[in-house]
């Protein structure tokens, strides 16, 4: 039996979309699949969005906010004083945790992000802003605290390290990942980097 439209909700269609990629794959799904399975016409979603690129930015942009901005917004709020610059490379290297992960244990969405990646830059800079405020945060902290050296403004600082470490959380480098290496080289960069933002002290 049909769903009245008027009930159907912006997360039920997500859900819906959300469990046809990952049956069909990103580059075989089609807002008819998504229809099918809640039940209404293709014409409904069309409604709520006006084209499939928009649906599937829109199921991206959820699950980038949940599987990815959420477990390093627990990061960047954690308050233990003294300690920032290791609350930095647990900021970064949840991150990188967690595309990997998503890259072998999600692929159908990791796949999607990937293509969406190219196609929606302003759903991807936003959330890559999102990203580089909550190392700032970290950073601004570290300064005031004396952990931090002020070697540039706080916003620059995170920025260079986002795109430093580009390698080990970008889909682009997916490919890299496989490498039984590729967690040591992590931690040699990192180790250049936090030398380099060490404060000196006296």
């Amino acid at each position: 039996m049909n769903k009245p439209s008027a009930f159907l909700s912006k997360t039920e269609i997500l859900d819906a979309a959300e469990q046809t990629l990952r049956r069909f794959g990103p580059d075989k799904t089609s807002v008819t699949d998504v229809a099918k399975l809640l039940g209404v016409s293709h014409g409904t979603l069309y409604r709520h969005f006006p084209s499939k690129a928009a649906l599937r930015e829109a199921v991206t942009e959820r699950w980038l906010d949940e599987l990815i901005l959420a477990p390093l917004t627990e990061i960047a709020a954690a308050a233990a004083a003294g300690n920032a610059l290791e609350q930095l490379r647990k900021y970064i290297a949840k991150l990188i945790e967690l595309k990997h992960h998503y890259a072998e244990q999600d692929s159908e969405m990791f796949k999607m992000y990937a293509s969406v990646t190219e196609e929606a830059s302003e759903l991807i800079d936003t959330h890559i802003q999102r990203i580089i405020s909550q190392m700032g945060s970290v950073i601004d902290k570290g300064i005031q605290e004396g952990t931090i050296s002020p070697i540039a403004g706080t916003e620059m600082i995170a920025r260079s390290l986002f795109y430093a470490t580009a390698r080990f959380h970008h889909p682009s480098h997916a490919y890299e990942w496989h490498s039984g290496s590729i967690g040591q080289e992590f931690e040699q960069l990192w180790t250049i980097l936090a030398r380099g933002l060490a404060a000196v002290t006296s």
